[in-house]
């Protein structure tokens, strides 16, 4: 909380590129909303990557560690004015930041009545702000899981609060390797992303005790540290960071293998649509999926924009290692 409300007053005080979002080409309308995001939210935006998925017309989105509110705001324009979009964050200067700029987002944005919203809270302990079970379409969070002790809580809690066939999708930092005591008591490489980072196999163990499907991987790149001092502490161990797709299967959902056929309709993806490092689905071109990715599509808010039938060969996809 010290750091990111006190210690850091814009992105530039930053010690590491870990929370530098990378510089892959943005869709058109994530860039024109991005530009119409107000300058003091922008200059006090820590995240990694872009915690932004495709297809979100009239969502429920939940923002966890949504800081000054830059993706909420991107978000509020994705999902339209029936949409809405909710940011939980543990730090009071930052919360205050985004809530001073609400009104005058919502004016721009030519919207009536608010569809965002910004609590203070616990991203461990989304219960304790009021979040209700199977409330949202999506959870997103952009670089902040890897600031929470209990990364086990954080994962069960989106689960709790998603709508079955929803989806979490996040970026964060992942390490190569479990973490030494020093480099996890070190301040200011838990303040710079790194010192909570999590070894990326235990990411997949969680996500499935807590019963997601299996994290698939859509980027991933590496994280460098200008600093000869923090690179001692650190030793042999290497940092990525990387943006994973998880959804809430519902039980029902047949396990098979299929084959889909995508329909072009989602905005902004209309040729082609990459839907992680696995599976890229062009227009009208029929792809065999496995059991998972077809149950996923079809349980999702993907199914309508998919033709999707049984069939296809079961080629398992290759697990996203880091």
């Amino acid at each position: 909380q010290d750091y990111y409300g006190k210690e850091l007053q814009k992105s530039e005080d930053l010690k590491t590129n870990a929370c530098v979002t990378s510089a892959r080409p943005l869709p058109t309308a994530v860039r024109d909303a991005l530009e119409r995001v107000h300058e003091d939210v922008v200059a006090r935006y820590y995240g990694c990557g872009l915690a932004i998925p495709e297809c979100l017309a009239s969502c429920r989105i939940l923002d966890l560690g949504s800081g000054s509110g830059r993706d909420c705001y991107v978000l509020s324009q994705l999902v339209g004015e029936r949409g809405h979009v909710t940011g939980i964050d543990m730090t009071e200067g930052q919360v205050e930041v985004a809530k001073q700029h609400i009104a005058y987002h919502m004016d721009k944005f030519g919207y009536r009545k608010p569809n965002v919203e910004f609590l203070q809270g616990y991203i461990e302990k989304l219960g304790d702000a009021g979040l209700a079970d199977e409330s949202y379409d999506i959870v997103i969070s952009n670089c902040v899981i890897n600031l929470a002790p209990d990364k086990r809580a954080v994962l069960q809690e989106a689960y709790r609060v998603l709508k079955p066939g929803g989806e979490m999708y996040f970026s964060d930092v992942y390490a190569s390797q479990r973490l030494s005591e020093a480099v996890r008591k070190h301040r200011v490489l838990w303040g710079e992303c790194l010192a909570g980072a999590l070894y990326w196999g235990d990411l997949y163990s969680i996500a499935e005790e807590v019963g997601f499907s299996s994290p698939c991987l859509v980027t991933a790149s590496p994280i460098t540290i200008g600093s000869k001092e923090l690179e001692g502490i650190i030793g042999d161990c290497r940092f990525i960071s990387a943006t994973f797709r998880l959804f809430k299967v519902p039980g029902s959902s047949q396990a098979t293998p299929g084959q889909v056929i995508y329909n072009g309709g989602i905005v902004g993806h209309e040729r082609e649509l990459v839907f992680d490092a696995n599976f890229t689905f062009k227009e009208g071109e029929v792809v065999d999926v496995d059991a998972e990715m077809a149950a996923i599509l079809r349980s999702s808010r993907f199914a309508e924009e998919f033709l999707i039938r049984a069939g296809g060969t079961n080629t398992a996809a290759p697990q996203g290692c880091c």
